[in-house]
Parts: C-alpha cells; structure tokens; sequence
C-alpha cells in the first residue's frame, strides 16, 4: 500500500499531471490510506486518525507542490512566448528598417544609396572585368510638369517611369534606382555597348507609348526620357563606378543637348572620362 501510494505521489509531482486530477488522486490517496488504517486491528482509532492527519500533511504539501509548479511552468511558457514574439518583431522592425535604407519610398524601387553600395560591391567583386553599362534617364521637362499638373501628377508620373523602366530591364541581373528628382541610374552587369542602346531605347519608347501627360513641356505633349549611356567593355582599361556614372552624366547632357527625347552614347574623349 505505501509502495502504490508513493508512486502516486511521485508521478503527480514528477509529471505534469493537471491540477484536476491531482485533487482526485490525492483524495483516493487519503481515502485509502485512511480505510487501511482504520481496518488495522493493530492500531488504536486514535493512532489511526493521527497517522492519517500526517499523511494528509503529505498529501497537502504534495498538491502545493504540484500547483506551484503548474502555475510556474505556465509563466516560463508565457515568458518564452513573449521573448519570441519581441524578437520576431524586433526581426521585423530590423527588415522594415532595411528595406527603408534602400528603397525610395515613393517609387519603390532602390534608391542612391543602395545603388552605391551595390555598384561598390560588385566593383569589388570583379565586375569590371567582366565589363558593365550605366544609363542615366532623365525626364524631359519634369518641372514643367509640376508648375503645370501639380506635385501629385508629378509624384504619379515618377512612380509610372519607374515602374516601365523596372519592367524594361533583366530584373534577374540588372538594378534600377531613383537618383535623385526625376533621375534614374540602369546598371547593366555584363552588358556591351550594343545590348545597353537596346536598353535604354527600349526604357525610351516605352515611356513614350505610356501617353503620360506634360502638356506644357517642348519636347511634346506627354512624358518622354533623355538617356545617356556609358559602357566599359571588359577588355579596356578599369575605371571606377564613379567614373563610368560621370560618363553616362556627360552622354546625358549631350542628350538633353541634342532636343531630349533621345539616347546619346558617350565616346572616349567626352568630358566625364
């Protein structure tokens, strides 16, 4: 009897009996001890109900024990819950944070910093030898269009031209940036002089067949690009990314030169080199 009993004891404070059947077991625990007692012709009902009183004790510490543990194991648990959910949420807050850093918030695209950073980057990883092509796209008349259209038609326009010439390009391997106003910087990794002039004709037609409207600009009635292009084949001679950028500037400005609306190639020689 005392073997079964300790058992039970031990299986209600080693596992995680709940507190029901704790208060079960330790009434059947209580009774039979107590009926075992009392059916000892041994003992004295005296010395009965006194063993039992101590045995009761027992049993008393035993449900303390196994509630304050209960209500223990339930705190670690929540407490564990919370750290968890502080940290995804710090993780959140950290991505949120991130994305930030590097995305226009307007346009949604990357903005001039992370292009930076990410043009450093792969210049350190070798793209220069791999040789590389930079567009500078600039639209025509932007301010026109703001002191005509308003700030809001000229917010709506920059995200449209940036979402045709994100949609122009190889989103696998090219990057795409808002520079600064109404600027954007192409890198194309790996791209030659031929294969950077399709681009950046094709990013030019397409922002011209959107019909988005500049009534007061001179080039036409809607929205167009001027492109400078600048490209370092891989077998000349290294310059850095600031360097091919100051060139597709300088091709930008011949483009603005030429009537805009235009693609214009920078050739060795040109200021920017």
């Amino acid at each position: 009897m005392n073997i079964m009993l300790f058992v039970a004891i031990t299986a209600i404070i080693i596992f995680g009996v709940p507190l029901a059947w704790t208060m079960t077991v330790a009434a059947i625990a209580l009774a039979l001890y107590l009926s075992f007692q009392l059916l000892n012709p041994n003992l004295e009902p005296g010395n009965a109900v006194a063993a039992t009183l101590f045995f009761a004790s027992g049993i008393v510490a035993t449900v303390v024990a196994r509630r304050t543990m209960t209500i223990l194991a339930q705190k670690t648990f929540l407490l564990e819950l919370r750290d968890r959910s502080r940290v995804a949420e710090l993780a959140d807050a950290n991505a949120r944070l991130e994305r930030l850093a590097r995305t226009d918030p307007l346009t949604g695209i990357a903005n001039r910093r992370w292009m930076m950073e990410t043009l450093n980057r792969l210049w350190s990883g070798g793209l220069n030898c791999r040789g590389c092509a930079m567009l500078m796209c600039d639209i025509d008349e932007f301010k026109k269009l703001n002191d005509h259209l308003g700030h809001a038609e000229g917010d709506r326009c920059l995200v449209k031209v940036a979402g045709i010439i994100q949609s122009s390009v190889n989103g696998e391997r090219d990057h795409v940036a808002r520079y600064g106003g109404e600027e954007f910087l192409v890198v194309l990794p790996g791209a030659d002089e031929r294969e950077a002039i399709a681009t950046a004709e094709r990013i030019r037609k397409s922002v011209e067949a959107a019909s988005l409207p500049n009534p007061a600009s001179r080039v036409g009635p809607y929205v167009t690009l001027s492109i400078g292009v600048a490209n370092q084949p891989p077998d000349k001679e290294f310059i850095s990314p600031e360097q091919l950028q100051n060139a597709a500037d300088a091709a930008l400005y011949l483009a603005k030169q030429a009537g805009r609306n235009c693609v214009s190639l920078h050739q060795p020689g040109e200021a920017g080199t």
